[in-house]
């Protein structure tokens, strides 16, 4: 967060403004975020907002890269339940702040400081998990080699994009499939075996 000199900014105000942004962000979109919106919602002053933010994608880089979109699930005994459990999300519609992230996918493409707070809410956290359930498979003797992981968490961070873009969340079968026949087949290579 920023701010000028002078009065210290209420950490109070700062967390209400923060919280109008996600609701404006998941209810209406990123084309309807403004300051005019956001101080008459939060009942402050526009230079309030810009003492904190400089500019819209500012704050909603500061809002959503609070999220915890990326769960790590307790360890399930493979890496299959493992990614079942980590995906488990998607069977499940859009909550609050998903719906936010989901506003800012298509202006993140021309704006640094929105790509940002893609980065900072899922790409990172996304990466991270990866890296631990893959470590936690080979713990269990089920190796994956760096460049089968480097490949799963690309294409897990494509289907996450693309969960943000659908009307109906995945069905659990779905999920199964998608684990099964797409995920599982980038984690071998042809004839190897992986553990189910």
């Amino acid at each position: 967060m920023t701010g000028s000199p002078g009065r210290p900014l209420s950490s109070e105000l700062s967390e209400q403004l923060l919280a109008v942004a996600v609701d404006i962000l998941a209810d209406e979109g990123w084309g309807r975020l403004n300051s005019d919106r956001i101080a008459a919602r939060a009942r402050a002053g526009k230079a309030g907002i810009y003492r904190r933010w400089p500019t819209m994608a500012a704050l909603a880089r500061a809002a959503v890269g609070r999220f915890r979109l990326v769960e790590v699930p307790e360890d399930r005994g493979s890496l299959r339940a493992d990614l079942l459990g980590l995906l488990e999300r998607w069977t499940q519609p859009l909550d609050r702040e998903e719906r936010a992230v989901a506003s800012l996918v298509g202006a993140a493409c021309h704006d640094e400081e929105l790509r940002a707070g893609l980065d900072d809410a899922l790409v990172r956290p996304l990466g991270n998990a990866v890296r631990e359930l893959t470590a936690r498979a080979a713990d269990r003797g089920e190796a994956v080699r760096p460049e089968r992981q480097r490949l799963l968490a690309t294409v897990l961070e494509a289907f996450w994009w693309q969960r943000y873009r659908l009307a109906e969340p995945l069905t659990p079968d779905d999920l199964a499939f998608v684990v099964d026949e797409v995920l599982t087949p980038l984690l071998r290579g042809v004839g190897e075996p992986v553990a189910a």
